[in-house]
């Protein structure tokens, strides 16, 4: 199976032209894959973080470089050598770094970048659609 060799992640412009996060990642393989995170409506006090900057400066305060500043030091190394595929073991350790009950530290917006991100690489390398990988990752897969 093949392995994450690099995790970049950005700061995109939603259909409402709002910032929110992109990923990319790149498997030694030569797969490459990139998703983007919707923003979240949800503020509930249990709700997990969306990691904005606050600079009112950018964005009214709703810039995610802060997010991306996470995908692009501390959570891209974490993930870099994983298979692509351990998609359980990408996510944990990725929750694990943050270490927050609500992924206070580095967004949730950050983990759920490179985890959608890390779901479709694999199943580009595996050839599969996304469905049936997910399926298989979830032990359905008839």
């Amino acid at each position: 199976m093949a392995k994450i060799t690099s995790v970049i992640g950005h700061e995109i412009l939603d259909s409402r032209g709002n910032p929110t996060v992109g990923a990319t990642v790149v498997l030694d393989d030569g797969t490459t894959a990139s998703a983007a995170v919707p923003s979240g409506a949800s503020t509930g006090s249990r709700e997990a973080v969306e990691l904005r900057d606050a600079d009112p400066k950018r964005f009214g305060g709703k810039g995610v470089l802060k997010a991306v500043g996470a995908i692009n030091g501390n959570l891209a190394k974490a993930v870099i050598g994983l298979e692509a595929t351990d998609q359980r073991v990408i996510d944990q350790v990725m929750i694990d770094l943050d270490g927050t009950p609500n992924k206070g530290r580095v967004g949730a917006n950050a983990i759920l970048a490179i985890s959608l991100t890390v779901l479709r690489a694999g199943a580009i390398s595996s050839g599969k659609e996304m469905f049936q990988h997910i399926a298989e990752l979830s032990g359905n897969d008839s």
